[in-house]
């Protein structure tokens, strides 16, 4: 229980998708390189990749904004399609992005639908609203059912932001990481944050002399018990993922430098899920006069971080840009690594315009590592750098113009 069967991606294809109005791509094992000038789909194709993995884009904040944009204005749907080989099995995945009628607003709250007013009335330059539908072999699944079919790990220009941003992006790696492996945290969390909703409901209910303090007990008591699961988790994966990374990072900068990890959870970690659900039940006791007045929950796996230290300092305050590449792309192959683990398998390594920003020597080994993979996507500009790391045994597709050719 909680560990998924990982798959790789034989086939994906592409209708109405970004710029693609048609793109079928026979992938094989190994590397595949994406090559083409900026602006052309590139980046498309992976993200399509990455949903077929995680039922949502990485980078589009509506769902509508994936339809093409001719196809969106005349009500077409679009499709992602990916057909992966698992054990000799295969596995069918079809996303779709179906036209909502403009005369029926999407339901509140509906990402899918964008829930926009001009949109729905009907406004010639606006998009309209679509609903997502999800099959695996032809059953209808919700997103959290087609997490983990299919494992992938994605690197991208704005990884900068997992060592140089906020904490909320850490918190976001960690989520959909751990949400690939073990089906209890994905479970633990979609609990917690329904609890945190509630609780906060209340608690701005409570600030407008609405309710009684005795009335969060519910959501105190499922915040704690959700909230416990996930903080210790969070503790394991980050140790383990300290010790995959630290090996990564010696490889990919020099063989002297070190990079660790440090939790930072915002409830403190006990030796069962008890102890650390009654330290969180005390904290929101000592918390609530703070909670009173902010209206909001004070403690919790919301409000966790985790530190990245580089050869001892910490990697948010003195990293460069190309130091804070380094580290991350090393925090992704420490992933993949939990995730083989987890697993017993390896996942599919998206990597997005990864060699930009490198010098010649740590190129060269980040294309080593990612040849040493059971299948890896990459896009970039220049070709003539893949094939000078990656040679002949790598699969290449030309991307122009919202279509897609491989190259002999």
């Amino acid at each position: 229980a909680g560990r998924f069967e990982l798959a790789y991606l034989s086939r994906l294809t592409l209708v109405n998708y970004r710029n693609f109005r048609e793109a079928e791509l026979a992938l094989p094992a190994g590397v595949s390189v994406c090559h083409g000038q900026n602006a052309q789909g590139k980046t498309a194709l992976l993200e399509a990749a990455y949903t077929l993995a995680l039922g949502r884009s990485f980078r589009a904040e509506r769902e509508r904004e994936v339809v093409h944009f001719d196809a969106a204005r005349r009500g077409q749907a679009a499709y992602i399609t990916g057909v992966a080989d698992c054990g000799g099995q295969s596995i069918t995945a079809v996303i779709g992005y179906l036209p909502a009628a403009a005369s029926a607003p999407a339901a509140d709250g509906d990402d899918a639908g964008g829930g926009s007013a001009a949109a729905t009335a009907g406004a010639p330059s606006a998009l309209p609203p679509v609903s997502k539908q999800i099959r695996v072999n032809r059953q209808a699944v919700t997103a959290a059912g087609l997490v983990g079919r299919i494992g992938a790990i994605l690197f991208s220009v704005d990884d900068l932001e997992l060592t140089l941003g906020a904490p909320a992006r850490r918190r976001r790696y960690l989520d959909v990481l751990i949400c690939q492996a073990q089906r209890s945290y994905l479970t633990a969390l979609q609990r917690y944050q329904a609890a945190l909703r509630n609780r906060n409901g209340l608690l701005r209910r409570r600030r407008e002399g609405h309710i009684e303090a005795e009335e969060l007990q519910y959501w105190d008591d499922r915040l704690v018990e959700s909230g416990a699961l996930v903080t210790m988790t969070r503790a394991g994966v980050v140790a383990q993922l300290g010790e995959l990374g630290r090996g990564h990072y010696r490889e990919l900068a020099a063989p002297a430098a070190t990079l660790s990890l440090s939790y930072r959870p915002s409830v403190p970690v006990g030796a069962t899920p008890e102890e650390t659900a009654e330290g969180f039940r005390q904290l929101l006791r000592q918390r609530a006069a703070r909670e009173q007045a902010s209206a909001t929950t004070a403690a919790g796996p919301h409000r966790d971080d985790f530190a990245i230290f580089a050869d001892g300092l910490d990697a948010g305050a003195f990293a460069s840009r190309g130091e804070a590449r380094t580290m991350a792309l090393a925090l992704r192959l420490a992933e993949a690594g939990y995730l083989a683990e987890a697993r017993q398998d390896a996942p599919i390594i998206l990597l997005d315009d990864v060699c930009s920003e490198m010098d010649a020597g740590r190129r060269e080994r980040v294309l080593r590592k990612a040849a040493g993979y059971g299948q890896t996507l990459l896009t970039t500009t220049d070709v003539g750098l893949a094939r000078a790391g990656l040679g002949d045994s790598a699969a290449y597709f030309r991307v122009a113009g919202g279509t897609v050719s491989r190259e002999s």
